[in-house]
């Protein structure tokens, strides 16, 4: 299961709507930075016959399935730190994060 909790789904559906298209997110991760993973966001405009949507308010997660191990249990939050804000990530599958924060170890 992945969610979204009631701020990042308010921006998500906000962004879509600013759009002007979308059915909802896609959630995956890419290899990258020291530590080995990193999250992707993108909006999407159509499903694939393999794909794992979850329904969220207003909106539709969609997980490619050899992600989905890596996701499983994800929480999505919009957050405003000072003058940062954007989306976090909450994963209990995470073991530990580079000290940049930018990717993760599963």
């Amino acid at each position: 299961m992945i969610s979204a909790t009631p701020r990042a789904s308010s921006k998500i559906v906000s962004n879509l709507s600013r759009r002007g298209a979308g059915i909802g997110i896609r959630l995956g991760t890419t290899t990258t930075g020291c530590s080995g993973f990193a999250y992707v966001l993108e909006y999407v405009d159509t499903l694939l016959a393999t794909d794992i949507v979850y329904d969220s308010d207003g909106f539709k997660i969609v997980v490619d399935p050899k992600d989905q191990i890596i996701l499983n249990g994800l929480i999505i939050d919009y957050v405003r730190e000072g003058l940062n804000e954007g989306f976090q990530f909450n994963n209990p599958q995470e073991k530990d994060r580079c000290g940049c924060g930018e990717s993760f170890r599963v």
